[in-house]
């Protein structure tokens, strides 16, 4: 038989094989155009609009009228319910067949009152396979409902993708066909793909890319693409080259399915619950076709609100768990954000999570699963360590701006010294597709080489959920052992994880934080979101305290436990990493601060009623501070005493008025406190009221000396755009590091910028308090609700609002009030009890009603016997699960 030449120009054989499997070039004659055979319209569709998230079962009631495919619907956030009623030709008996479903918007099919597959134009799944042989035992008529959001897989951005929401969008279906699937051309054209991929990547002086070219271009020369007989020819060749094995010191690709869900971002909480029924179902009937596919999923609560409004799916999900398929990860009810919830949040994440996953998957969660947020914070492997978790995954700082983290395999350290074993996916992604690309990448940008010879490719479509598909299965399917890439295994965090344990002996340490250069405006936006949660994890705290210490006190008393438990999980919900730090849309921002006055009002009731139980018996924790017969009892909840205001008349202070402030603007004196409107050269739309007090601290049973400071409080009408609102202190202390709080403890970040790893730190983030000292002297900035700080040279900055407009285009508008303080201080800021100080502030005196004649003696409840020691909270103790898990 003649052989046809075999061209050596690269660029002309290349060329050949990607028109071959063009989907926009020569479709009437090459192989992409022979995927789908017959079509068959659909014998009819009807719809019907529904403004809120409905039930299946209310769903089929509604009134359905007539649909035409290309009319349109909406608006945004609306659901568009389709019935749709077919029937498959006889004559395709023996065929594959699909119901083809292009449509803006998300979809999910329904059949037999549940739901069985995802369907997103975005997320590559435009088919529901309704049989994959037809038989005539099958039913060859039914009839199914397609449940379609009214938002894309990133919601509905006007202009782009992270712009504030288009609300009159309108949407469309633009196919709903049945067609003939021809599974042959499927694999042939990923085989196709795949080397010219390989190609591609190996690039030009490569011996093994030269091999793939020339095999697909034989491909090419045997395959007919209108002759399905000459389909086997063309397929024994490309499995000849994937076939070829490595050598036995080849790096290994743990691919593991993934789809990371953002719980809200670009659409509310409520959307998030239909897309994790999405793609989770679509998860469930590849595992059902893929014995071998394993899936990795985070987060508790989207488990959890599967379980509630998909019992079924949810049942699914946990068979396929049994099987080693659906692996939990995580550990926590939510992903939260890595640097702004407060210790305690912190453990209540692992502790709502760890507790979800034993119950209802049998199992506690070994690695701490956090891909996409904001940073990560020095004291995170200390909690991991305590939740019973040893191995931490993420990547998201390969998004530094500046810097190139050194590693992707390595132990990180905390503040105590604890360790866990930490791993960055070389490939940069949480959300690969299976490619050549993916792998290649993975050793290419491995830091850890000679190290570690193991890495994870998570791949699948997320932030806006999706998941993986068959496509992406199949690549890696192709290419398990192939010379001139690494091996891919579908594998599972555990394998992966204890493979990098046994080989840990070189692996480097890093100690600290984890830095993300990126995103430091999230410390500040959306100022009420972060007002609500300082203030709720505050009032839980105290909640706790004031039930603890009444259920010691009358032991008949009713601890709160399920409300405090439904309170929790609304706040850490608040605490997902695109919530708190308020990189969310305008719709998520009015449900997280619907879940704040919810959090308040039934703390502040529970509160009252923890109260009422302790004055009864008589027993009030009042820490120095006398109550009357009638009116308030004061609580406090803090184990030392509390604050008085000093009038700044009062000459006691010697502290000259004129040194209090300095600004722009109308200064008056109303009831002792020093009032300003600020508004430097007009530059500002925006009115800003400072009144400005002086606390002089008695800290009797930690300090031997009295501590002042100045408190201002700040009133912001806020109606800017594209500023930031920060306030500078320019002080006469010197030193080489500030000293911020973060969780449970405190870490020390550079004041100068000798290196790119000192300027990329030009925001940072804190809590409660930051401190700049010189030996026997400094200065500390004090807040009621704020988390972001700049600290350069002898000038402490504390960032106070922002005016960004995307997601929001109202973000942070309207009126505000805030707390800060200036305290400087002798000593370390430890002698000088600037930690209480800002507890004082934070935490405020609780007033209890109670009737009159009730007995109201002061009493405490503990103490502390040194600054050194924080009692951070108290709680009714519940034992144990198990000791894994203590």
């Amino acid at each position: 038989m003649y052989h046809q030449p075999v061209l050596k120009n690269r660029r002309t054989l290349l060329e050949r094989a990607e028109k071959f499997i063009s989907d926009t070039y020569f479709t009437d004659c090459n192989l992409r155009g022979r995927l789908y055979g017959d079509t068959c319209p659909v014998e009819s569709i009807s719809y019907s609009m529904s403004q809120k998230r409905i039930p299946f079962l209310e769903a089929v009631k509604l009134n359905y009228e007539p649909y035409e495919v290309g009319d349109t619907f909406g608006p945004t956030w609306w659901t568009c319910w389709f019935k749709v009623s077919l029937r498959i030709p006889d004559s395709w008996r023996g065929k594959q067949v699909h119901l083809r479903w292009e449509s803006d918007g998300e979809a999910m099919v329904w059949m037999g009152q549940q739901p069985v597959q995802g369907l997103t134009k975005e997320g590559e799944k435009i088919c529901y396979i309704l049989s994959e042989c037809l038989k005539d035992s099958e039913p060859h008529s039914m009839t199914l409902y397609i449940e379609l959001a009214c938002n894309g897989l990133f919601g509905a951005g006007q202009g782009s993708m992270i712009a504030a929401p288009d609300p009159d969008r309108k949407y469309s279906v633009q196919k709903a066909e049945l067609v003939v699937f021809n599974q042959e051309v499927r694999e042939l054209l990923t085989d196709f793909e795949m080397l010219v991929d390989i190609v591609k990547l190996l690039g030009e002086g490569n011996q093994r890319g030269y091999q793939a070219l020339f095999t697909a271009n034989e491909m090419v020369n045997v395959c007919e693409p209108t002759n399905p007989s000459s389909f086997p020819a063309a397929r024994s060749l490309a499995l000849r080259f994937f076939s070829q094995r490595n050598g036995d010191s080849q790096h290994t690709v743990h691919a593991m399915g993934h789809c990371h869900i953002d719980s809200a971002w670009l659409w509310p909480y409520e959307e998030t619950i239909r897309k994790c029924a999405r793609s989770w179902v679509t998860v469930i009937r590849l595992m059902e076709k893929n014995s071998h596919m394993v899936f990795t999923c985070s987060q508790a609560q989207q488990l959890e609100w599967v379980r509630g409004w998909y019992p079924g799916l949810f049942s699914q999900i946990q068979d396929h768990a049994k099987k080693g398929q659906f692996i939990p990860v995580g550990g926590t009810w939510v992903e939260m954000d890595g640097n702004l919830p407060s210790g305690e949040s912190m453990v209540r994440q692992f502790l709502e999570g760890q507790c979800f996953f034993k119950k209802e998957f049998g199992n506690y969660c070994r690695e701490f699963w956090l891909p996409d947020t904001f940073g990560y914070s020095a004291q995170l492997p200390q909690i991991m360590q305590g939740s019973g978790i040893t191995r931490f995954l993420t990547q998201k700082l390969s998004w530094n701006l500046v810097n190139t983290f050194p590693h992707n395999t390595f132990f990180w350290e905390g503040l105590d010294g604890s360790q866990v074993l930490t791993h960055f996916p070389p490939g940069n992604s949480y959300e690969m597709k299976g490619k050549v690309e993916d792998l290649v990448n993975t050793v290419k940008n491995n830091k850890d080489k000679g190290r570690a010879n193991h890495s994870a490719a998570l791949f699948g479509f997320g932030d806006g959920g999706g998941g993986p598909t068959q496509l992406m299965l199949d690549r890696l399917d192709r290419v398990q052992d192939t010379d001139g890439l690494p091996r891919v295994q579908m594998s599972s965090p555990d394998r992966l994880f204890s493979l990098l344990e046994a080989e840990s002996s070189l692996l480097c340490t890093w100690t600290g934080e984890l830095f993300l250069e990126l995103h430091n405006g999230t410390y500040t936006t959306q100022a009420q979101i972060k007002l609500g949660n300082r203030q709720c994890e505050a009032l839980l705290h105290d909640v706790e305290v004031a039930s603890s210490l009444a259920l010691c006190q009358d032991n008949t008393f009713q601890y709160p436990s399920t409300q405090l438990h439904n309170l929790w999980r609304l706040l850490l919900l608040n605490q997902f990493h695109d919530v708190i730090p308020g990189s969310c849309i305008e719709m998520v921002v009015e449900d997280a601060l619907q879940y704040y006055q919810e959090i308040r009002s039934v703390g502040t009731r529970l509160l009252q009623v923890a109260g009422e139980a302790l004055v009864a018996k008589g027993q009030t924790e009042v820490r120095g501070q006398r109550s009357e017969d009638k009116g308030p009892v004061v609580l406090n909840t803090l184990p030392w005493e509390r604050t008085e205001v000093v009038p700044l008349t009062d000459g006691t202070t010697d502290q000259p008025c004129g040194l209090l402030l300095q600004v722009d603007g109308s200064v008056l004196m109303e009831n002792g406190i020093l009032r300003a409107v600020v508004n430097k050269d007009g530059c500002l739309a925006s009115l800003i009221m400072l009144a400005v007090f002086l606390y002089r601290q008695f800290l009797i049973i930690l300090l031997t000396h009295v501590s002042i400071h100045l408190s201002s409080n700040l009133q912001v009408e806020w109606f800017e755009s594209h500023k930031f609102l920060k306030v500078e202190f320019p002080v006469r202390v010197r030193s080489p590091e500030a000293t911020y709080e973060i969780q449970f403890g405190h870490l020390q970040r550079p004041t100068h910028r000798n290196t790119s790893w000192d300027w990329a730190r030009f925001e940072v983030w804190g809590h409660k308090w930051a401190d700049l000292s010189e030996h026997g002297f400094g200065v500390s900035l004090l807040n009621d609700c704020k988390y972001g700080y700049s600290i350069h040279r002898n000038v402490m900055t504390l960032s106070l609002l922002r005016a960004t407009k995307a997601p929001d285009a109202n973000a942070d508008m309207g009126s505000h009030q805030f707390t800060y303080a200036i305290m400087p201080h002798k000593g370390t800021f430890q002698e000088a009890g600037v930690i209480q100080c800002a507890y004082n502030l934070n935490y405020p005196l609780r007033l209890i009603d109670h009737a009159p004649g009730s007995n109201t003696a002061v009493w405490s409840a503990f103490s502390v016997s040194t600054a050194a020691v924080i009692l951070e909270t108290i709680k009714q103790v519940h034992t144990p699960p198990s000791k894994e898990f203590a």
